[in-house]
């Protein structure tokens, strides 16, 4: 039961690191920053070993404290992978709304709509590549608290910066109403172009299929 505390899942023959705390690293804990340093060792040992091996107790190696002290700010591993996906939300939904608004400032209608929809799938995408650690434990359901009041805030802004592009003034987020399967068809072509370039399905360099490709996959889209 204590493994379960500590870990989501662990590699067979995989040892956990003892819980004394390591040597502190430059940027690594301080008085104060105990969370942050917390978050930032999580998302290292995502991009080392992947959602599915994360290990609470190699975190808090790497942040330089015992394998205790997480539970203070996050209680186990899901909470603390909900705080990284948290931030990823809150994250992409500004790197969104930034997009937007370059968007809107440099269109008009009726073409505004196509110019805010490219604008934040080009900046969706660039996130996910930019931040693929953070954007894989962003919809791991299973190993997150989805139920988390702040996760789901987060997430709904993400939403419904979309939704307001295709719907105008009448946005709403996914638990207020039905959502607009226009909304849902642009988020899943976005979401699954960024997910395929994750995958390598793009070749050694994504990010200039993205900027290749995107808009004209967008396009097919009939709003």
């Amino acid at each position: 039961m204590i493994d379960d505390l500590y870990t989501v899942k662990s590699a067979p023959g995989r040892p956990e690191a003892d819980d004394a705390p390591s040597p502190r690293k430059p940027g690594g804990y301080h008085h104060g920053d105990l969370r942050g340093a917390l978050l930032r060792a999580a998302e290292e040992v995502i991009r080392e070993r992947g959602v599915d091996d994360f290990s609470l107790r190699e975190a808090a190696r790497r942040a330089g404290v015992s394998a205790a002290a997480p539970q203070h700010h996050f209680g186990d591993a899901r909470g603390l992978l909900t705080a990284v996906a948290t931030l990823g939300f809150e994250d992409l939904s500004a790197a969104l709304a930034n997009a937007d608004a370059r968007a809107q400032a440099g269109s008009d209608a009726p073409a505004n709509r196509r110019a805010r929809l490219e604008a934040q799938g080009r900046a969706y995408v660039a996130y996910a590549l930019a931040e693929p650690a953070r954007f894989d434990v962003m919809w791991r359901k299973a190993r997150i608290d989805d139920a988390d009041a702040t996760f789901q805030a987060a997430a709904q802004r993400t939403y419904r910066v979309l939704d307001e592009a295709v719907r105008g003034e009448a946005a709403v987020g996914l638990t207020d109403g039905p959502p607009d399967p226009r909304t849902i068809a642009a988020w899943a072509a976005v979401h699954g172009f960024a997910r395929l370039a994750l995958d390598g399905a793009f070749g050694p360099d994504p990010k200039a299929a993205a900027d290749a490709m995107l808009d004209g996959v967008l396009t097919r889209l009939d709003f």
